[in-house]
C-alpha cells in the first residue's frame, strides 16, 4: 500500500527519515516495474545549512517548498541524479534524501539500466540507486501518490535498535550542522553506502 500524503507532511522530517528505512520505493518507468527497500536516508531541514532551502527559494530547489509528498530530484556534480522525499507543510521545505536501497522486483532491469554484471551493490548509493531505479529529472516534482515513483509500506517492522544513526556524508559546507546525526540506515545491511 502507498504511503498516505499525511504521512509525508508531518513536521518532524529526522523522524520521517528513520521511519523510511524498510519501505520499499517503486518505479515503473517505460513499463518496466523496479522496486527496493529502503536501508538508508538523511534528513534535511531548512533551517540548517546542509539543506537546499537554507538559503531560501530557488528555481533548483521550488519542488521542496511545496506540500510534503513529492518526489524532488537534483543533479549532484553534473553527474548524478539524487532523489529526495519532500516533507512538512508549503513553505517549510524539509526534505530525505533517499541514500540505498535493498533490490526487489526487476533486478534484470536494473542490471541493463547500470551495465553492471550483477545486482550486488548497484543500488548501494544514491546516485547509484536511481539509475538503476530509472529516476531522473523528469520524476521532479511528481507527486508520490501517482504510477511512476511512489513507496509502500509492506509491513515491514524495523526496531528502533535496527536503525544506526550518523553524520551525513559530503556537506562539511554546512559548518556545525554537517556534525547533525541526521543519516539513518539499517544496522548490517550490505546495501549501505559506504
Amino acid at each position: 500500500m502507498k504511503l498516505a500524503q499525511s504521512f509525508y507532511q508531518r513536521q518532524n522530517v529526522v523522524q520521517i527519515a528513520k521511519e523510511l528505512i524498510g519501505k520499499v520505493l517503486v518505479t515503473s518507468v517505460n513499463g518496466l516495474l523496479t522496486s527496493g527497500v529502503i536501508v538508508e536516508t538523511e534528513a534535511y531541514s531548512y533551517k540548517e545549512r546542509g539543506c537546499h532551502a537554507y538559503r531560501g527559494l530557488t528555481g533548483r530547489n521550488k519542488v521542496m517548498f511545496e506540500p510534503g509528498g513529492v518526489a524532488y530530484v537534483y543533479l549532484c556534480y553534473g553527474i548524478h541524479q539524487m532523489v529526495n522525499v519532500v516533507t512538512n507543510q508549503r513553505w517549510k521545505a524539509d526534505a530525505v534524501l533517499i541514500r540505498a536501497l535493498r533490490p526487489l522486483e526487476g533486478q534484470d532491469v536494473m542490471i541493463g539500466r547500470t551495465r553492471a554484471s550483477s545486482v550486488k551493490k548497484i543500488t548501494s548509493g544514491p546516485g547509484k540507486l536511481t539509475r538503476a531505479m530509472g529516476i531522473g529529472q523528469n520524476h521532479n516534482g511528481l507527486s508520490l501518490q501517482g504510477n511512476e515513483i511512489w513507496i509502500e509500506d509492506r509491513n515491514v517492522q524495523v526496531p528502533r535498535a535496527g536503525i544506526a544513526d550518523s553524520t551525513r556524508i559530503g556537506i562539511d559546507y554546512a559548518g556545525d550542522d554537517a556534525r547533525l546525526p541526521w543519516r539513518f540506515s539499517l544496522k548490517g545491511s550490505e546495501w549501505v553506502s559506504k
